[in-house]
């Protein structure tokens, strides 16, 4: 697989890579992994959002709502695309705000990690701190965003189905298809 990390670094000399997707599949986790085989940076972009607003994620969503954090989630990602070679993790609503999907398809490789919901629905009840699932089921908040969301995230150029097995197998996928893309 050395050879595959080596031919899908060719990927990064368009830009960042940028996995989009779900809450839940498993973007920051095979985000360091990749960025790691590929020997770059990693960034999480909520992470970034959090340090330039001074608050979390679940602060902001409270405090002044879902168009403000996206307007600041689409700033912050802006300022990632900034040619260096990274992979960039995005929240799962990044890639549907029509100028952050511009610029991300413009200026990056966008790769959709995809999972099924059952899945979905066991990563998500592991961790605490996602706004939209607050006081809801989260089966039935994901199969909702799924329907509305999957449509937009078709357009990334990369589709990578992430299964129960271990990250690394979804980041071989990822090497495979970048390789095979570029």
């Amino acid at each position: 697989m050395q050879r595959n990390s080596k031919s899908a670094s060719t990927a990064l000399k368009r830009g960042p890579i940028v996995l989009i997707g779900m809450m839940g599949v498993g973007k920051s986790t095979v985000g360091r992994r990749l960025a790691a085989r590929l020997g770059v940076a990693f960034v999480d972009a909520d992470e970034e959002i959090e340090k330039a607003a001074g608050m979390t994620i679940t602060e902001m969503f409270e405090r002044y709502g879902e168009s403000y954090f996206r307007d600041g989630e689409r700033r912050v990602i802006a300022r990632l695309m900034d040619g260096s070679p990274k992979v960039i993790a995005t929240g799962g609503g990044a890639f549907m705000q029509d100028d952050t999907r511009q610029l991300i398809l413009e200026h990056a490789t966008a790769i959709w990690l995809d999972a099924d919901i059952d899945i979905l629905v066991d990563r998500v009840s592991r961790r605490e701190g996602r706004p939209l699932l607050k006081g809801k089921d989260p089966r039935e908040v994901l199969t909702e965003l799924a329907a509305t969301r999957n449509p937009v995230y078709a357009l990334a150029p990369i589709h990578i189905k992430s299964i129960a097995a271990p990250h690394e197998v979804t980041v071989d996928s990822i090497l495979e298809q970048l390789v095979a893309w570029h």
